[in-house]
């Protein structure tokens, strides 16, 4: 039997949910981002930020966490040129649990993600989880496990996967019972991530409130 404990009933700009495989199963991974401070635009000199990473984690998933945090700065200068906030802004990254320690690479696209929520103050799909992990220039890695973190998502209420675009055999080969009910993508490249992830009708939702 197992039992799930969501952290956010509403997942805030900032935090996104993974997926991760263990010797149990398969588990949900959030990855929790928050400003530290920001430095003042018109200070003089070393205006580049930073990104301390807390939660116990091995040396594997902390270079993931470096290539994600490039890729998130170089996406989002892409995306929005005045968007300064990843270049300038101290920020702190953390993915809840640290008595576990952490050690996989499957977390990079959804580290890419929670940063780019925090920059845009954009949250993501609430029924949204990923995993995979994500090359310097944005290729999405696959990752083993499928079939423990599809249940892991399905347990944890979430109805739409990410998932690298190589495990969709995979994902195929997983029996019905499993997958019935998913809106599965499968993806190469982060920026087919980014569409699902923030779609533009909610973009205009936002822009309305505000």
């Amino acid at each position: 039997m197992f039992t799930v404990e969501r952290m956010y009933d509403v997942m805030p700009p900032g935090v996104v949910m993974g997926l991760a495989w263990t010797a149990m199963g398969g588990s949900t991974l959030f990855v929790e981002t928050s400003l530290r401070w920001a430095q003042d635009k018109d200070a003089k000199g070393e205006k580049d930020g930073s990104l301390e990473v807390t939660g116990q984690l091995g040396e594997v998933m902390k270079e993931s966490a470096r290539i994600a945090y490039t890729l998130a700065r170089a996406f989002l200068m892409q995306q929005a040129p005045d968007n300064e906030y990843l270049v300038t802004s101290h920020i702190h990254l953390h993915v809840p649990e640290g008595a576990t320690p952490k050690n996989g690479s499957s977390a990079g696209c959804t580290i890419i993600t929670a940063l780019l929520s925090l920059a845009m103050g954009r949250p993501v799909r609430q029924n949204l989880a990923m995993t995979g992990d994500v090359s310097l220039t944005g290729k999405i890695l696959p990752v083993g496990g499928i079939k423990e973190r599809t249940i892991a998502a399905k347990r944890a209420g979430m109805t739409c996967i990410n998932l690298p675009a190589e495990n969709k055999k995979d994902f195929c080969d997983l029996a019905g019972f499993i997958t019935e009910g998913l809106e599965v993508h499968f993806m190469e490249h982060y920026h087919q991530i980014f569409d699902i992830t923030f779609p533009e009708e909610q973009a205009e939702a936002l822009a309305v409130e505000r």
